[in-house]
């Protein structure tokens, strides 16, 4: 991107010509001719209403920057480029204010100008990533003060700074205090060693591990800023079905490169580790975690690791799940073997994300209750430095779920939320399915655990249960294809995961608007339509899908398509009929008190509410009751004619999202336009084909025991 200079003028002449190159060598980031999706939220055009920003950058002639710190080099080069693109001009950048108007970055250690305009006492209550934006003066003239305690509060106010901006807002009268609720942000990718991405929908691994550390592909800094500018401070670079030989000193060198693009970013790595590695590359016969031999060679292995990458974040685990080995094996517990890992990695403040994603039907029959059952017994044995990863659903990712009972139900131990932003149940990269709102039912949802207004967001900040540690982690989409997630929309669940992670409290719909603005268009109706498309997508995906509590339909290993009839010959909870149980006399999965009980793994009054149909949101009915075709439902149509009603709702809702969008035709440009567009008619498609096929498989049975019908 060119070195930076002391003139923006002159960086952005540098840029110029090496973009140029690149345009030539086939690999420009920011095409000339045509918008491929490449730059994200990040594009930096310069908008319909020149005259809005020419007002406010009126008296706004400078940016004060001090050099010298990799970070702070990192903003000025992003609010050099971002403001050249959005105001047509380019700002001298200085280390000391002058009698101008300026923009004003830095930290009281960095900046000689930022204690001369903000009490640094004030900066405190920010911590290491906060920062405040305000308007204040400097000898009569107007000043906008981005000041923090860290460099990477700079980092992220500048970019929220760089939001403002594009989306439009007024810039005078700024007052922003900011700080994340949420310490540990992490995209958890899926990736493989060989490139491939298990889940993966928008081509091969970004990482490129073959040719690393010597060929280092200039993507990975645009991912690094793409991430930078939502929060997001942490990325587990390998899949959780994990290989050994990513702790071998070959990948270990390899990572290292990675770790040292995304450092300036405010972003540390992570590895998934395979909990049998002392075997498989240590040459020790045993991984029981209670061994010496075994905790000594953890031990140094960690000292190897820091001592290459010393701001590595820990370990991400998958234990006895899915065929991946686990402590159990040598009959220890989860904590035994999250301890062992905690304790080699707590003198280098590593952390061990554990995940709880188990589900052993040998301890209950009922799916849903095996990671509670396994869990919540050992509430208060885990190391200070290792979180519990808890799914948002008890399933599989699933378009709807009840939240994760775990949540609130193991006060001695921090959970972690893991989503799913890579759509593996939600259309995969051919469906427009906007995550935020689901993310958002299970965030805001109240557990009751600690009395009334107990919600999930609360346990997971940390705040619910007074815990000084706190994560939550996204599971990836980002590939190699040119736009970064396979759909154009699927950029906005990125996005989303990013800003709810800073800050659970957001609606869905702000977050919504911020991105349209930065990737679409400021244009009043480009808005409002767009917004219309993604405020209803999810509601739709879950009708065409899996509608009222129905959940894994799916068809086998691809998860696409439907496949109500599917049974697995190896596990009963890998087929669909397990799930659905349809016959004769009714559809759903009795989780009452009378069926699996799984309702008591939850607190009052949701065991009360949930128990009973009548009283059961008919959204979570199918989930928690097995019910009769011709049972009434709340809108006096029966439970068989309601399905198809749902079924139907769905496809319509795609039909207006085709309509929608055809409507943007002069609005858009042509390729992403049509890129949008041909993916829409995938999506009608397909949500026509569940339709169909589940409402003829369930006929077989409704048709028998609906006498209503």
């Amino acid at each position: 991107m060119g070195i930076v200079r002391r003139k923006c003028k002159l960086y952005s002449s540098c840029l110029f010509l090496i973009n140029c190159l690149f345009v030539l060598a086939g690999f420009f980031p920011r095409p000339l001719l045509a918008e491929d999706g490449y730059r994200l939220w990040l594009r930096y055009e310069k908008g319909a209403r020149p005259e809005l920003l020419s007002h406010y950058f009126e008296h706004i002639t400078e940016l004060v920057i001090p050099s010298g710190q990799k970070t702070l080099a990192v903003v000025r080069e992003e609010l050099c480029h971002g403001l050249s693109g959005l105001l047509g001009k380019d700002l001298p950048v200085t280390e000391s204010i002058s009698q101008k108007g300026a923009v004003v970055l830095g930290t009281p250690k960095t900046s000689a100008v930022v204690p001369k305009l903000i009490d640094i006492s004030e900066l405190k209550s920010c911590g290491t990533e906060g920062y405040i934006i305000r308007s204040v003066y400097h000898d009569k003239r107007p000043v906008i003060l981005i000041a923090a305690n860290e460099p990477a509060g700079v980092l992220y106010g500048a970019f929220h700074f760089l939001r403002l901006v594009q989306t439009e807002q007024p810039l005078n009268e700024l007052s922003i205090r900011e700080e994340p609720r949420i310490q540990k942000r992490l995209l958890n990718h899926w990736d493989n060693l060989d490139g491939s991405i298990e889940r993966g929908y928008a081509g091969e691994s970004i990482w490129n591990w073959k040719n690393l550390p010597a060929d280092i592909d200039p993507r990975i800094r645009d991912y690094a800023r793409s991430n930078a500018s939502i929060g997001i401070n942490g990325t587990v670079l390998n899949n959780v079905n994990s290989q050994a030989k990513i702790l071998t000193s070959e990948y270990i060198e390899k990572a290292a490169v990675i770790a040292g693009i995304l450092r300036p970013y405010g972003i540390r790595i992570y590895f998934s580790v395979k909990f049998t590695s002392p075997m498989e590359i240590g040459q020790i016969a045993t991984a029981d975690p209670l061994d010496p031999q075994v905790c000594q060679w953890w031990k140094e292995k960690a000292q190897e690791i820091y001592r290459v990458i010393p701001d590595f974040g820990g370990f991400l685990v998958k234990a006895y799940s899915e065929g991946q080995p686990g402590p159990q094996i040598y009959g220890r517990s989860h904590a035994d073997g999250a301890n062992m890992l905690a304790d080699a990695l707590s003198a280098h403040g590593g952390i061990v994300m554990w995940r709880s994603f188990v589900y052993d039907l040998s301890i209950d029959s009922d799916r849903t209750k095996c990671a509670y059952a396994e869990f919540v017994p050992l509430d208060g044995k885990f190391a200070s430095n290792v979180l519990i990863q808890t799914k948002n659903g008890p399933v599989d990712f699933q378009p709807r779920e009840p939240f994760n009972p775990l949540f609130g139900s193991m006060p001695k131990t921090p959970l972690m939320m893991e989503l799913q932003i890579t759509q593996e149940y939600t259309g995969q990269g051919k469906h427009l399915v906007y995550l935020a709102p689901q993310w958002k039912e299970v965030l805001d949802a109240d557990t009751y655990a600690r009395g009334p207004g107990t919600l999930v967001a609360g346990i997971i900040d940390g705040t619910a249960e007074n815990h000084t540690i706190s994560g939550i982690a996204g599971v990836s989409g980002v590939g190699m294809d040119r736009n970064w997630t396979g759909h154009h929309f699927s950029q906005a669940n990125w996005y989303a995961f990013g800003r709810l992670a800073w800050e659970p409290a957001l609606t869905s719909e702000q977050i919504a608007e911020e991105w349209i603005r930065m990737t679409w268009s400021n244009d009043p109706e480009v808005v409002e339509i767009i917004q219309k498309i993604m405020a209803g997508s999810w509601q739709a995906c879950v009708d065409y899908m899996t509608p009222l509590g129905l959940h894994h339909l799916m068809a086998a290993g691809h998860h696409y398509g439907p496949g109500p009839d599917y049974v697995n010959p190896g596990r009963a909870d890998w087929s669909s009929t397990y799930y659905h149980k349809a016959d004769s006399k009714g559809i759903g999965f009795d989780r009452s008190e009378t069926g699996s009980n799984g309702v008591s793994q939850y607190f009052p009054p949701l065991r009360q509410l949930w128990n009973s149909p009548r009283t059961c949101p008919e959204k979570y009915l199918l989930w928690f009751h097995h019910l009769p075709w011709d049972y009434r439902m709340a809108s006096g149509l029966t439970l068989w004619k309601e399905l198809q009603a749902h079924y139907q709702k769905g496809v319509d809702y795609v039909n207006f999202m085709q309509n929608a969008w055809s409507s943007l035709n002069s609005k858009i440009d042509p390729q992403r336009f049509e890129q949008v567009r041909n993916r829409l008619a995938m999506q009608l498609e397909n949500a026509v084909e569940w339709r169909d096929t589940s409402l003829e498989y369930f006929g077989r049975f409704a048709d028998q025991g609906d006498s209503r019908k």
